[in-house]
């Protein structure tokens, strides 16, 4: 997208997570990814800049100017560390944007600020060992006793697991109902019975903390409920968009970053008399990744746009999400292909970019999900 089409603020927020990410995240990338964990003073230097409060009004301590200045920001973060671009993708949209569409007064008070300034971390607690995909059919129960609900059960691939100080927790309270007896709660971390099992050990993003947690006769106060109660699956389900988008644009942001490294390497490495990249089949390779990181960009700009303009977009952040997730994955494979038997090796950046791109296709909803999503809406096309 050219910057004549970006708003001042738009550009200057995308500038400054540029120059952030280039400064402090990418040089420290393989470090973390090492040490399996993204450094407390990076994440609060997020929170100061106002990265972890982008889709949260400013009456709440975010940062808020629209989607497409999110998106542009997701991608620069997750240009110098796919792993810190989750984070920060996460923790808005599924930590900070349930309590701001669905919390109480009270809750947004308590916790909105915190979040939105990095002073807290929030996950998300959904996905569990036998239910993925199908967020209805989940077997963690809150059972009302008194004035307190106690929860029991397990949940699997919590992003931000080991570091949240909050966690958003669905669990049934009225089996009998089916899908309208699901609820969602507000659970601090430290609260007795909340336990993070292990820390998983993953092919990429490994600088992020994905956890397995449990749930053990875990009590919390009544006015924990997010929402009302049997709007679990509606609360789960409302931010699909925001969070697409998001994950959109980290695709968008590991691909863009693997480009030019190849591009990079394909300048300097010479064979047969002259560069690489004038060669004809490596110009080629080049020319495609970068027209598929443009064409990825403006779909996750146009949902952002349709987001930001409060406009249903659940299509179009489906189609953005699979279109940058799958690209992502092509190109970081060309760029391993450039480098060749060094794009093999840990020294060089394209083989951490190729395995952290891998999971943009699963989480926040699988390629195949998005296609369901796409040829539900194509029932009621219009030529």
């Amino acid at each position: 997208m050219h910057d004549l089409e970006l708003s001042e603020d738009q550009r200057m927020i995308r500038d400054m997570a540029k120059a952030f990410a280039r400064g402090e995240i990418a040089p420290n990338a393989q470090r973390m990814e090492k040490d399996g964990w993204i450094p407390d003073d990076l994440v609060a230097q997020m929170g100061d800049l106002g990265l972890l409060g982008m889709v949260v009004p400013e009456q709440w301590g975010g940062t808020y100017v629209d989607y497409v200045a999110y998106a542009l920001a997701v991608e620069e973060v997750s240009a110098g560390d796919a792993a810190t671009g989750a984070l920060m993708s996460i923790h808005n949209s599924v930590g900070c944007g349930p309590i701001l569409n669905y919390g109480s007064t009270a809750q947004k008070e308590t916790w909105l600020n915190a979040l939105a300034t990095g002073k807290a971390i929030g996950c998300f607690c959904l996905t569990e060992p036998h239910a993925g995909s199908e967020a209805h059919n989940l077997r963690t129960r809150a059972e009302l006793q008194g004035h307190q609900w106690v929860l029991n059960g397990a949940k699997q691939f919590v992003s931000n697991g080991r570091r949240a100080k909050l966690a958003i927790v669905f669990a049934v309270t009225d089996p009998e109902l089916g899908k309208k007896g699901l609820s969602a709660f507000l659970v601090p971390t430290d609260t007795p019975g909340f336990v993070v099992d292990r820390t998983e050990h993953k092919l990429g993003i490994r600088a992020s903390d994905t956890c397995a947690v449990t749930l053990t006769d875990c009590r919390i106060d009544h006015g924990n409920l997010l929402g009302s109660r049997g709007k679990g699956l509606a609360i789960a389900l409302s931010n699909l968009e925001g969070g697409r988008i998001g994950i959109g644009a980290q695709a968008l942001g590991v691909a863009r970053a693997a480009f030019e490294a190849a591009l990079l390497y394909a300048r300097e490495r010479s064979q047969f008399g002259k560069a690489i990249v004038e060669h004809q089949s490596i110009a080629n390779m080049l020319a495609d990744m970068h027209m598929q990181i443009n064409a990825a960009r403006l779909l996750v700009l146009h949902a952002a746009r349709l987001k930001s303009a409060g406009l249903p977009c659940l299509t179009q952040a489906s189609q953005a999400k699979l279109f940058a997730s799958e690209m992502a994955e092509r190109v970081c494979s060309h760029a391993v292909q450039i480098h060749g038997g060094y794009g093999y090796l840990e020294d060089y950046p394209v083989e951490r970019y190729y395995r952290d791109a891998r999971i943009t296709q699963i989480y926040e909803g699988s390629s195949e999900i998005q296609r369901l999503v796409i040829a539900r809406e194509l029932r009621n096309y219009s030529f």
